[in-house]
């Protein structure tokens, strides 16, 4: 039986491969002065206040909704972070379980990447209690106890099988039976074709960031991504025409 083809367009906007949405970054940072931390911050806001409409869509309210944020280290990780502090700005119960740095260079001292050392040091500031996602029993009590989890394990740079910790948190998440709400894309999803490895997340809700990657809008990838939004995280906006 033939793929169904791909739309060209979701939303009114280009759908991309994730090599050029990482050009688009790319050049949005280095030739148009735009920071990184900066698109962090509008992302995570942007997530915060669709996590909103959809508690809102099951009935709840933000204040008091319990959520559990489970965040990566790199950039989806510090969207996830974001999120996490202005959501508990809002009156949620916000718990964040994120992987532990790498053992290299600024990791080597237990720090994140710039960015999302930052946005960790503002969560914990804001009062937004953070556990690694190694400690399986604190992950597996703050997944039985959320309303919702909020999936910022891995975007657009990750390939492969999830491994390790990742591979561990996706299975406590899947065994959870809670909503997820995806940031970029579910993690373990590849973002080209709409494909997994069999280590992934089933969102039910995708908000994708920028503009609409090509895997998400594959027909065989809708029972992973859910409902699919793409949020404006502040790109120019001549970078998103073709």
């Amino acid at each position: 039986m033939p793929k169904e083809p791909l739309p060209a367009t979701y939303q009114g906007l280009p759908v991309v491969a994730a090599e050029r949405m990482r050009e688009i970054d790319r050049l949005a940072v280095e030739q148009r002065g735009l920071k990184v931390i900066d698109l962090m911050e509008n992302a995570g806001r942007a997530v915060a206040g669709e996590v909103v409409v959809f508690l809102g869509s099951r009935g709840r309210e933000l204040r008091g909704s319990r959520i559990a944020a489970c965040c990566g280290r790199g950039a989806n990780g510090g969207d996830g972070l974001v999120a996490a502090r202005i959501l508990k700005e809002g009156g949620a119960e916000v718990q964040v379980f994120i992987c532990a740095p790498r053992k290299e260079g600024q990791a080597a001292a237990g720090r994140y990447p710039e960015p999302v050392q930052a946005n960790l040091d503002r969560a914990q500031a804001a009062g937004v209690p953070v556990f690694p996602a190694e400690d399986e029993p604190a992950l597996q009590a703050g997944l039985a106890q959320a309303d919702v989890i909020l999936d910022g394990l891995l975007g657009t740079g990750s390939s492969g099988k999830p491994a390790g910790v990742v591979h561990k948190v996706i299975q406590a998440m899947t065994r959870s039976r809670k909503p997820v709400v995806a940031i970029d894309l579910p993690s373990g999803i590849q973002p080209d074709s709409g494909y997994h490895s069999g280590v992934f997340v089933t969102a039910a809700l995708t908000l994708t960031l920028g503009l609409p990657k090509r895997g998400l809008v594959a027909a065989h990838a809708r029972r992973y991504v859910g409902e699919l939004k793409v949020l404006d995280i502040g790109f120019p906006r001549d970078l998103l025409t073709p």
